[in-house]
């Protein structure tokens, strides 16, 4: 593999380094992120607050390393989903094709032809506000992760149906090898560099789907802390131009944006070179 470009690698880098920094919170964080300090409210960064507080005194610094648990776990597990249901779904539309195939693949031209932002708004308007912020996290990954199986379903079911007319899975066949032997041993292992690729283009629309969802107040609620709910008094945009340091949650979303961006580009330069 060539070597990567320096852009590339510092976007990865920063990419490890965030997902490290969420995952070490609570002793990375120097305060509870629930932590009101009155006297202090909105206050600008210094050596106490490193990143400055909120309307209620709070340290922004440590709600955003908490607050992406939430959100990158909000996106991870809604891409495992995704992912999971793409990869069956297409494995079965692309390897027994006939009716199966025509279902599935009208059924994705159906998901794909729907506003998703609306759907997902649709239905959280219907669920009670009561949920936990866990119990909510996992029902917006659920929703995210039910929309998103399309695109993987549709570009499996391709490299499922170009696998399966290689020659030695005719000669395999001919053995008497069953499908399920097929599927596993020589049909799976083409598609996973398009899981891998597909893994890296959806993490930063899940991730951003949560921060909307709790940026419009339907999504994970305060106390609890998102990227999302992060954002939420920038609606108010006296708040922007006043004080600055409450928009620093968006160099988190775009630094997430941009370390998946170059992973994509990555993985999807190594499997054309192996493809080719």
């Amino acid at each position: 593999m060539k070597r990567l470009p320096f852009p590339q690698k510092l976007a990865i880098a920063v990419l490890i380094c965030l997902h490290l920094a969420v995952l070490g919170a609570r002793f990375l964080a120097p305060h509870d992120p629930a932590e009101q300090n009155r006297a202090f409210a909105l206050a600008p960064p210094s050596r106490v607050f490193l990143l400055g507080t909120d309307e209620f005194g709070r340290d922004q610094f440590s709600r955003m390393l908490w607050g992406g648990q939430m959100s990158l776990a909000t996106g991870w597990i809604a891409t495992v989903l995704a992912l999971g249901m793409g990869l069956g779904l297409g494995v079965a539309a692309g390897f027994w094709g006939g009716w199966m195939d025509a279902i599935l693949m009208r059924g994705a031209e159906l998901f794909l032809a729907l506003p998703w932002l609306y759907l997902l708004l649709a239905v959280r308007a219907f669920l009670p506000l009561s949920l936990s912020p866990w119990t909510m996290a996992l029902t917006m990954a659920l929703i995210i992760g039910t929309v998103g199986w399309t695109r993987p379903a549709r570009l499996i079911r391709g490299v499922i149906l170009s696998a399966k007319e290689r020659e030695y899975v005719y000669a395999a066949r001919g053995f008497g090898a069953s499908s399920w032997w097929l599927i596993t041993k020589h049909c799976l292992p083409e598609t996973y560099g398009v899981l891998l690729t597909q893994a890296a283009l959806l993490l930063p629309q899940f991730i951003l789907a949560e921060v909307t969802l709790s940026f419009l107040g339907l999504g994970v609620a305060d106390p609890a802390v998102s990227w999302g709910n992060l954002l939420e008094p920038l609606r108010q945009i006296s708040i922007i131009g006043a004080y600055w340091w409450m928009t620093l949650p968006v160099l988190l979303i775009v630094a997430v944006a941009w370390g998946f961006s170059a992973l994509e580009d990555v993985l999807a330069t190594q499997a054309r070179a192996k493809s080719g």
